[in-house]
Protein backbone atom coordinates (compact mmCIF):
# COMPACT_ATOMS: atom_id res chain seq x y z
CA UNK A 1 0.00 0.00 0.00
CA UNK A 2 2.86 2.37 0.69
CA UNK A 3 4.58 1.32 -1.97
CA UNK A 4 1.30 2.90 -4.51
CA UNK A 5 1.11 5.55 -2.80
CA UNK A 6 4.86 6.69 -2.84
CA UNK A 7 3.89 6.06 -6.55
CA UNK A 8 1.17 8.08 -6.95
CA UNK A 9 2.93 11.01 -4.89
CA UNK A 10 5.76 10.74 -7.41
CA UNK A 11 3.58 11.09 -10.27
CA UNK A 12 1.58 13.92 -9.04
CA UNK A 13 4.83 16.00 -8.67
CA UNK A 14 5.71 15.44 -12.03
CA UNK A 15 2.25 16.43 -13.31
CA UNK A 16 2.59 19.37 -11.50
CA UNK A 17 5.84 20.55 -12.36
CA UNK A 18 4.99 20.09 -15.90
CA UNK A 19 2.36 21.79 -15.48
CA UNK A 20 4.37 24.74 -14.19
CA UNK A 21 6.39 24.73 -16.47
CA UNK A 22 3.92 25.08 -19.26
CA UNK A 23 2.18 27.85 -17.90
CA UNK A 24 5.91 29.24 -17.61
CA UNK A 25 6.48 28.72 -21.44
CA UNK A 26 3.20 30.40 -22.08
CA UNK A 27 4.44 33.46 -19.89
CA UNK A 28 7.96 33.65 -21.47
CA UNK A 29 6.66 33.65 -25.05
CA UNK A 30 3.79 36.35 -24.33
CA UNK A 31 6.47 38.11 -22.94
CA UNK A 32 9.11 38.00 -25.67
CA UNK A 33 6.55 39.03 -28.14
CA UNK A 34 7.13 42.51 -26.51
CA UNK A 35 11.14 42.39 -26.59
CA UNK A 36 12.55 43.65 -30.38
CA UNK A 37 16.07 41.48 -30.34
CA UNK A 38 17.37 44.12 -32.76
CA UNK A 39 17.05 47.47 -29.95
CA UNK A 40 17.60 45.02 -26.85
CA UNK A 41 19.79 41.94 -27.90
CA UNK A 42 20.23 40.58 -24.58
CA UNK A 43 18.58 41.37 -21.22
CA UNK A 44 16.89 40.34 -17.63
CA UNK A 45 13.52 40.58 -16.46
CA UNK A 46 12.15 38.84 -13.34
CA UNK A 47 8.58 37.66 -12.30
CA UNK A 48 6.92 36.29 -9.15
CA UNK A 49 8.37 32.80 -9.36
CA UNK A 50 11.03 32.80 -11.87
CA UNK A 51 13.10 35.15 -13.79
CA UNK A 52 14.56 34.85 -16.96
CA UNK A 53 17.50 36.00 -19.23
CA UNK A 54 17.56 36.10 -22.88
CA UNK A 55 20.34 36.45 -25.56
CA UNK A 56 19.61 37.39 -29.10
CA UNK A 57 21.88 36.31 -32.24
CA UNK A 58 21.36 38.01 -35.62
CA UNK A 59 20.70 34.95 -38.47
CA UNK A 60 20.34 37.37 -41.64
CA UNK A 61 22.14 40.40 -42.62
CA UNK A 62 19.56 43.37 -42.07
CA UNK A 63 17.18 44.28 -44.86
CA UNK A 64 15.32 47.49 -45.89
CA UNK A 65 11.87 46.66 -45.56
CA UNK A 66 9.20 47.24 -48.59
CA UNK A 67 6.55 49.81 -48.40
CA UNK A 68 3.25 48.91 -49.62
CA UNK A 69 2.52 49.38 -53.04
CA UNK A 70 6.23 49.91 -53.97
CA UNK A 71 8.98 51.73 -52.49
CA UNK A 72 11.25 51.07 -49.37
CA UNK A 73 9.69 51.16 -46.02
CA UNK A 74 10.89 53.72 -42.77
CA UNK A 75 12.35 50.27 -41.05
CA UNK A 76 15.09 47.52 -41.22
CA UNK A 77 14.62 44.27 -40.38
CA UNK A 78 16.51 40.70 -39.50
CA UNK A 79 15.95 37.41 -38.08
CA UNK A 80 17.53 36.68 -34.54
CA UNK A 81 17.57 33.18 -32.93
CA UNK A 82 17.09 33.98 -29.09
CA UNK A 83 17.96 31.77 -26.58
CA UNK A 84 15.68 31.85 -23.29
CA UNK A 85 17.26 31.25 -19.98
CA UNK A 86 14.32 30.51 -17.24
CA UNK A 87 15.52 30.56 -13.37
CA UNK A 88 13.67 29.57 -10.79
CA UNK A 89 14.26 32.55 -8.22
CA UNK A 90 16.17 30.69 -5.57
CA UNK A 91 18.75 30.64 -8.62
CA UNK A 92 18.28 27.08 -10.10
CA UNK A 93 18.15 26.89 -14.12
CA UNK A 94 14.82 25.60 -14.52
CA UNK A 95 14.63 25.26 -18.54
CA UNK A 96 15.44 27.20 -21.60
CA UNK A 97 13.83 27.78 -25.23
CA UNK A 98 14.88 29.01 -28.30
CA UNK A 99 12.63 31.84 -30.47
CA UNK A 100 13.28 32.75 -34.10
CA UNK A 101 12.17 36.68 -33.95
CA UNK A 102 12.17 39.44 -36.27
CA UNK A 103 14.28 42.53 -35.24
CA UNK A 104 13.08 46.11 -36.43
CA UNK A 105 14.44 49.16 -36.28
CA UNK A 106 12.85 52.97 -37.92
CA UNK A 107 15.96 54.47 -39.86
CA UNK A 108 14.08 56.74 -41.89
CA UNK A 109 11.34 59.60 -41.32
CA UNK A 110 8.22 60.00 -43.71
CA UNK A 111 8.72 63.07 -45.28
CA UNK A 112 6.35 64.16 -47.59
CA UNK A 113 7.83 65.20 -50.93
CA UNK A 114 5.88 68.70 -51.03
Amino acid sequence: MFGWINSELGALTRLQESNAQAEAKINVMEFMHTVNPMLTPEGKASFSAYSLSWQAKEVSDVQDGLSYPRGISLYQLALYDTTVKIHRNDGVPWFKITLRQVGYKRVRDNKLPF
